[in-house]
């Protein structure tokens, strides 16, 4: 009995301590099923090999933590000799055990778990369960008794999935014989038998995996990082408002021109005299011969009026690309002031040149293509 106690204790301290840093897993996780395989012969007061015969049995255990493990077994003693000289059961076995068990797996017990498991590992097994032999009728009646067994497996881990174990255990008929009249359960050598078996284990699952755990300093800086992460998020969610804001407010304004009614806005001047227009061919920011008398006729000016200015806005027609006619506007009012530095020699600070895009002065669409000269003169 105490070797039980001693037993259950490791078994209670393996779940307490490999359940650390462990996913906890669900109820149908590492089942295993197995078949076994082997002999058995009493442990004493019979020969040895005399009395041996075969044994077979079938277990289904599950890993409750990776030191630990419960199952339940049945066990079948063949039928292939006799003890005392009496004949046996003329069935095919002589008796049969149906019991559970715990076992500890002393390398996850005191080396550690590794996920990846070990190549060979030893288990100690205690159990206890219910024992029957089978009798002849006329050699007396069959007997039921309760038993129990301690051993240890040794195990060759062929994979994560399949197992082969060697078996050796010692299992006690607690109750004894019915003509002793034994009403006590104890551990008697002369009720025991010593049990040899090979398993064959096929485990279901992919086992525990384990958890790095975290000190409390860890934890502090994940939880400021993602109230950072946070902050940033929430910074973003008031950046994109802002922007989707804008855009709606650009859709509507694009909206709204698009609605309104064409409109030719005509550029009007109180003196006549102080404008000039320089045309220009479609596409192009080249003053032409044609042109150049309008472009003399403002250089003149500015030399007899030392202190005026000038003012040169080109347009674009709605032909073409519109990013391509904003650049053509500009150049056609550089043109004009390039003529003016460079072929008349004005200074540069007298004159003012602004591409204005697109141009709606005239009704006429070619007129569009130009550069309207201003003369300011001096107050």
């Amino acid at each position: 009995m105490k070797k039980t106690i001693i037993l259950a204790t490791l078994a209670l301290g393996a779940m307490s301590a490999s359940a650390q840093g462990l996913e906890q897993p669900k109820f149908f996780d590492n089942w295993s099923i197995g078949l076994d395989g082997g002999v058995t012969t009493p442990l004493t007061h019979h020969a040895f090999f005399g009395s041996m015969r075969g044994l077979v049995g079938l277990h289904v255990d599950k890993q409750i933590t990776p030191a630990f493990k419960l199952g339940v077994e049945g066990q079948f003693g063949v039928n292939t000799s006799s003890w005392k000289n009496r004949t046996h059961s003329t069935t095919a076995f002589d008796d049969s055990y149906v019991g559970t068990y715990g076992a500890v797996d002393l390398m996850n017990f005191f080396g550690g778990y590794k996920e990846e498991g070990y190549p060979f590992s030893i288990e100690a097994v205690a159990g206890a369960g219910w024992g029957h032999t089978y009798v002849n009728e006329g050699n007396g009646k069959d007997n039921n008794f309760f038993a129990t067994k301690a051993g240890l497996n040794f195990n060759f881990n062929v994979s994560k999935k399949l197992t082969i174990a060697i078996k050796p255990y010692v299992l006690w008929n607690m109750t004894g014989a019915p003509q002793a009249a034994q009403t006590s359960c104890s551990y008697n050598a002369n009720r025991a038998t010593f049990n040899l078996q090979a398993g064959l284990t096929y485990h279901f699952g992919e086992g525990f995996k384990t958890v790095r755990p975290y000190n409390q300093a860890e934890i502090d800086a994940l939880n400021g990082q993602i109230n950072d992460l946070r902050s940033q998020l929430d910074a973003c969610n008031a950046n994109a408002n802002a922007w989707q804001n804008k855009a709606e407010g650009l859709a509507n304004e694009l909206a709204a021109c698009m609605n309104r009614k064409p409109e030719v806005v005509k550029e009007v001047s109180n003196n006549l005299n102080s404008v000039r227009f320089v045309f220009f061919r479609i596409g192009s920011a080249v003053i032409t011969a044609d042109q150049m008398p309008n472009v003399e006729m403002i250089a003149s000016y500015l030399k007899n009026h030392k202190d005026s200015k000038v003012v040169v806005k080109g347009y674009a027609s709605q032909d073409g690309n519109l990013d391509f006619n904003v650049k053509l506007a500009k150049n056609r009012a550089e043109a004009v002031k390039n003529a003016l530095v460079k072929k008349y020699k004005i200074a540069a600070d007298r004159i003012t040149a602004e591409g204005e895009g697109i141009g709606h002065m005239f009704t006429e669409e070619s007129w569009n293509r130009v550069s309207i000269c201003t003369i300011e003169d001096a107050k």
